[in-house]
């Protein structure tokens, strides 16, 4: 399944160009929003995600993680992000990892709007992605935020609707995780 999961990787994001990146449209029960998916950058953490929206894995998720300053407690290194994917981790072991491609290789730093892989260790991201609310240094290669310091995969940006992100960020939540988390809808492919 590995072999083929590459395969489908590769062609994904044969022949795209910086002037045509692919470009997907995610709608949430809280709204919707667009992003641009930087398949020459970072081809592999890109068609990774290509490949998920073309499965149809993503419609059976959700965004129910929220990180902003005052729900770190404790940590010296803050950030803010939502987080979503297929949450169960019954659902994420389904499918398999990706080598992890850092902003030192890929030039993609966690900028505002960045969208970019959750994972544990490096090379254990698979389903689970986040999208940055305002610049994130500290997830990028070298890094704090994470204590191997090889920061997160950075694969786009939302270019449209940014203000579902902000909406997600201010859901109540306990601990981080939302207390009604919104489903994801469809994600669909626009070009």
């Amino acid at each position: 399944m590995y072999l083929f999961f590459l395969l489908m990787v590769l062609l994904l994001n044969g022949g795209c160009k910086r002037d045509s990146l692919p470009v997907v449209e995610v709608v949430t029960e809280a709204g919707s929003f667009v992003l641009e998916i930087d398949t020459v950058r970072a081809p592999l953490t890109a068609g990774n995600f290509l490949w998920h929206v073309q499965e149809g894995t993503f419609e059976q998720g959700v965004f129910y993680r929220t990180v902003r300053p005052d729900n770190q407690p404790g940590n010296k290194i803050t950030i803010e992000v939502v987080q979503g994917g297929l949450f169960a981790d019954s659902l994420i072991a389904r499918y398999p990892v990706i080598l992890h491609e850092t902003t030192a290789s890929t030039g993609i730093r966690h900028l505002d709007g960045v969208v970019s892989m959750a994972r544990n260790e490096p090379g254990t991201a698979s389903t689970e992605f986040f999208i940055c609310i305002g610049d994130q240094p500290e997830l990028d290669y070298g890094g704090k935020r994470n204590p191997d310091g090889q920061g997160f995969a950075a694969f786009g940006r939302v270019i449209r609707g940014m203000e579902t992100i902000l909406k997600i960020q201010q859901m109540p939540d306990s601990g981080q995780y939302l207390n009604n988390p919104p489903g994801i809808i469809s994600v669909r492919r626009l070009n």
